[in-house]
């Protein structure tokens, strides 16, 4: 149970844990083995508690999953655009909504019986108490609280992975035309740049296009990604091999399940963009992704690039105004805010995606492979300046919250 916490906050909270989650998932899986298990008496691993799991079984719960008022007790409420009147209103209405459920759904423990623990509390386990039949399935209104706030949670982690990937997405439609690349042209060669590929303008637009498509599907499958990917990496009938895969020795192991949901993502995607540029590999299992740890540690480095870069764009226009001095700077240096924003938006669409740091490529893996390495030579970019006056620190979560120097 224990573990199940941690494993739990890391699925929440990616930028977290770091290191002892790959430490802590190393130690799981070889604690599957079966002479582990018999000399531990216990099993170490445990399915992820979820919503459902506390709400499967009582059928009020299940209800109150389909009430319209869950969605309004749920909803994240944006300031921009709005009046404090407005978001004062909406909060109101957020608060009246998880009032009415409880009033609705909550259920009482029978007479002279102690009410159940929160979900998550492990203090009464770890004592060994006795287990309570009567209560354990109630839906109390402590239980109703806390899958509203777990459900709000989630919406929360989807609009932090997908609202970067959406954002670059509008900037790709609306500062390029994919017939007709004016000024700002995107075609690449191979050799040049660092290029890796040979696109036209129009092949490359829809490369870059295509795999954004693709992140933002897989964004929003996140928490379905990670609970495939600990399945595989935590199954007891799956072994990893020790191999030295060039970057110092790697557990590889099969990953089925990850394998089967990025496919379904990928087939999603392709039959909706139509024709494919580049190529559609998976790699799992191999030296380019050992195994499904690997994989999931890689996508969620999306939002850490892409956030940044979003970030800087939208600020530079109000950083631009903030001073004379400032303006007179990116006036003299790059002619104009709107300038240095389309030349941030071409070069990284043009070498954010241009198969280099990776020997695949096109491939599905490659393309968050170059936007790395696109990432990691930000500092010699002419452009750079500029980043920083936005409060740019680095493509790992940074930003300070006043100008840069």
């Amino acid at each position: 149970m224990v573990f199940e916490i941690g494993r739990r906050y890391k699925i929440l909270n990616p930028d977290k844990l770091r290191g002892s989650y790959g430490k802590l998932i190393h130690m799981l899986q070889d604690s599957v083995k079966g002479e582990v298990v018999r000399q531990l008496e216990f099993d170490c691993v445990g399915s992820v508690k979820t919503v459902w799991t506390v709400v499967k079984g009582n059928g009020r719960a299940v209800q109150m999953l389909q009430d319209p008022l869950l969605t309004i007790a749920t909803k994240e409420i944006y300031t921009d655009g709005k009046s404090r009147a407005e978001v004062a209103q909406e909060s109101k209405d957020k608060a009246e909504a998880l009032v009415e459920l409880k009033h609705k759904y909550a259920e009482k423990p029978p007479e002279g019986t102690a009410p159940p623990k929160p979900a998550g509390d492990l203090a009464e386990a770890l004592r060994g108490g006795p287990k309570r039949p009567e209560v354990e399935g109630l839906l109390t209104e402590e239980r109703i609280e806390t899958i509203v706030a777990s459900i709000s949670d989630y919406f929360a982690f989807l609009r932090f992975n997908r609202e970067p990937v959406e954002r670059m997405i509008e900037f790709l439609r609306q500062y390029f035309d994919p017939k007709e690349p004016g000024k700002w042209s995107l075609d690449i060669s191979r050799g040049r740049g660092g290029s890796c590929l040979s696109h036209t303008h129009k092949t490359q637009y829809t490369f870059v296009l295509q795999s954004l498509l693709l992140w933002r599907e897989i964004m929003g499958n996140m928490f379905y990604l990670w609970q495939m990917t600990e399945e595989d990496l935590l199954d007891a009938d799956s072994t990893y091999r020790l191999c030295d895969t060039g970057q110092g020795l790697n557990r590889v192991q099969h990953a089925p399940r990850v394998s089967r949901a990025m496919h379904q993502i990928l087939h999603k995607v392709q039959s909706e963009v139509g024709n494919w540029v580049g190529l559609s590999v998976v790699h799992l299992g191999d030296r380019d992704v050992p195994n499904a740890l690997v994989f999931i540690d890689k996508y969620t480095q999306v939002p850490r690039i892409l956030g940044p870069l979003v970030r800087t764009l939208d600020k530079l226009p109000e950083v631009y105004a903030s001073s004379p001095a400032i303006k007179n700077y990116i006036d003299s240096e790059f002619r104009g805010v709107e300038v240095v924003r389309m030349a941030i938006m071409q070069d990284f669409f043009k070498h954010g995606f241009d198969g280099s740091g990776d020997d695949g490529g096109s491939c599905v893996d490659g393309r968050l492979t170059s936007c790395w390495n696109w990432c990691s030579k930000i500092e010699k970019k002419a452009y750079f300046p500029c980043f920083l006056l936005t409060g740019f620190t680095g493509f790992d979560g940074g930003f300070s919250t006043g100008l840069g120097s």
